[in-house]
């Protein structure tokens, strides 16, 4: 009969073959330009890659990861109502959102909430 070691072997070169096939039939044969280029923030890849870019877009990313942020923070604060000392949880939830406003009235100062110009 076959030995352990045998077996082995034999389960091993049928491991490679089908991992060998697997790879060669999951192969495209045609390739497509289109495909093949890498694709970047909808800009043509093509064409110059020092095209001046809008800092408004990664302005509105930055306010947007402020705000996701905050929701992650005030969430777990309304959970805790129950287990927390009141005054202890107004005072952090109010100096936490006039933070909050603050950097919403300094954005709103600086333009970068004005879409318009």
């Amino acid at each position: 009969m076959f030995s352990i070691v045998t077996m082995g072997s034999i389960l091993m070169i049928i491991t490679s073959v089908v991992m060998i096939l697997a790879s060669v039939l999951s192969k495209k044969a045609l390739t497509d330009r289109e495909k093949c280029s890498p694709f970047e923030c909808g800009f043509d890849p093509k064409s110059s890659s020092r095209l001046p870019f809008s800092l408004r877009f990664f302005l509105i990313t930055i306010i947007f990861l402020i705000f996701d942020v905050e929701i992650a923070l005030i969430l777990p604060m309304i959970l805790i109502i129950p287990i927390s000392d009141i005054l202890m949880w107004t005072m952090t939830s109010v100096i936490f959102i006039i933070i909050l406003i603050i950097g919403l009235y300094h954005e709103w100062n600086q333009g970068m909430l004005n879409w318009s110009n």
